[in-house]
């Protein structure tokens, strides 16, 4: 028999919100973390707008000692543990400071890069012959594998701690990590999450290729589009989101709140073969993928009341569109709701799967259906697959039973993972 998952404990940091309650009125509402960035504008970005979490200092200092954020500059590291100790203080669990770790629960968390600030100063100090200043944390905080090895540390854990890495597809990938450890009996519960950095030299590279978005310097809260006829590219984001993946046998034991049940999903790669290359998926693997999503997680793709899409602001959204209708079989009215939360967050990177399965578990949890902002102008080729209908602008209240989320990555990776309203049957 393999192991019942269920999530019991969220943790976010993002840029419309950080912490639960602030989180989940910002995608009720609608409301836009984008807004100017000055650093952006002073760089001579196309895209001066961004969504960057604000953390002060005040915030940082309920995670961090005085001594730890000394020198510390790894604004990744940041979200990511005040995420994580979030997810872990909401699934009501303590932390035990005794000699022994905590051998049944461990960390999958993930990220693009880690501490690019910090490695910048690094980099100055040493070409300038002073790298006995670096100081003992430089290793920490730019290793990939920094985010969860201070979540660890924090936390006591003795299970598998470790980072992973698939650029957009990171968050998503990371919950089925954890989904596939915990199911086959490796580990009682897993912190499943990931993070991003903020600034100018996580986003350049982006800017550089022309993919963000360069038409709403002016007016930030309107610049990121998904599914909209006027989307002109993607607006960078950041931040971190955390879940408590648990089995459910444990979870009931300790009499725990229960958000959703994972019921499964799929990871997998175009391998940049046919339209797919390093920055455009392959639509045969992405089909493939929510296909075998669907199977894996043992439904129907009838079963399925909402999608929370990738949907980046780009001119592959009409593309994500046909490729759900064709691998679900379902258009018109008959197709499932669907929205995508980077109309309020911009893209957030590697950070993006896990803040947006947030979302799509909180709608779960709370029976409501957030709305997409700023695609009042549908784009022609996504209305002739999908009845308007299917595209709430608005707040719907309504309880859903099963959402797919999936993200879409650089290198023409994919992930589809399936969460269910949990019942005890």
């Amino acid at each position: 028999m393999k192991n019942r998952v269920v999530i019991t404990g969220l943790g976010v940091v993002a840029p419309n919100g950080i912490g639960l309650d602030e989180f989940t009125h910002s995608i009720q509402l609608g409301t836009s973390g984008i807004k100017h960035d000055a650093e952006l504008e002073r760089l001579q970005f196309s895209c001066q707008i961004a969504g960057t979490p604000e953390v002060s200092t005040e915030l940082a200092l309920k995670y961090f000692s005085e001594l730890e954020l000394r020198n510390f500059n790894s604004s990744g590291i940041l979200y990511g543990v005040i995420a994580a100790l979030d997810a872990w203080n909401d699934a009501g669990l303590t932390v035990d400071n005794n000699e022994s770790p905590d051998w049944d629960s461990g960390v999958i968390f993930g990220t693009g890069t880690s501490g690019i600030d910090k490695f910048r100063e690094s980099i100055y100090k040493i070409d300038d012959f002073q790298t006995r200043k670096l100081g003992s944390t430089a290793v920490a905080q730019t290793m990939n594998s920094g985010v969860s090895a201070y979540i660890g540390g924090k936390l006591g854990l003795g299970n598998q701690v470790t980072t992973n890495s698939s650029a957009c597809t990171t968050g998503t990938e990371s919950i089925l990590m954890a989904f596939d450890r915990i199911q086959s009996g490796q580990a009682k519960r897993i912190i499943a999450g990931s993070t991003s950095d903020s600034g100018p030299y996580i986003w350049g590279g982006f800017d550089a290729m022309r993919v963000c978005t360069f038409k709403h310097n002016h007016e930030p809260e309107k610049g990121s589009r998904p599914m909209s006829a006027s989307a002109s590219g993607f607006v960078p984001g950041s931040g971190a989101g955390a879940l408590i993946l648990e089995d459910l046998e444990t979870a009931l034991n300790r009499g725990a709140k229960i958000y959703a049940e994972v019921l499964g999903g799929n990871i997998n790669s175009g391998g940049q073969r046919g339209e797919g290359t390093m920055t455009a998926p392959n639509s045969v693997a992405v089909q493939k993928c929510i296909v075998d999503a669907i199977k894996n997680a043992q439904i129907s793709a009838i079963d399925i009341d909402a999608i929370n899409g990738h949907l980046t602001a780009t001119s592959k959204d009409s593309l994500e569109i046909k490729n759900w209708a064709e691998a679900l079989n379902r258009s018109g009215a008959d197709f499932p709701y669907i929205n995508s939360l980077k109309s309020m967050v911009g893209h957030c990177l590697s950070a993006a799967g896990s803040i947006e399965s947030i979302a799509t578990v909180l709608q779960i949890h709370h029976r409501f259906i957030f709305p997409n902002t700023n695609c009042e102008d549908l784009h022609p080729e996504i209305a002739a697959l999908v009845s308007e209908s299917r595209i709430p602008h608005q707040l719907i209240q309504k309880e859903i039973a099963i959402v797919a989320k999936a993200s879409f990555g650089f290198g023409d990776v994919n992930g589809c993972v399936i969460f269910k309203k949990y019942n005890k049957s």
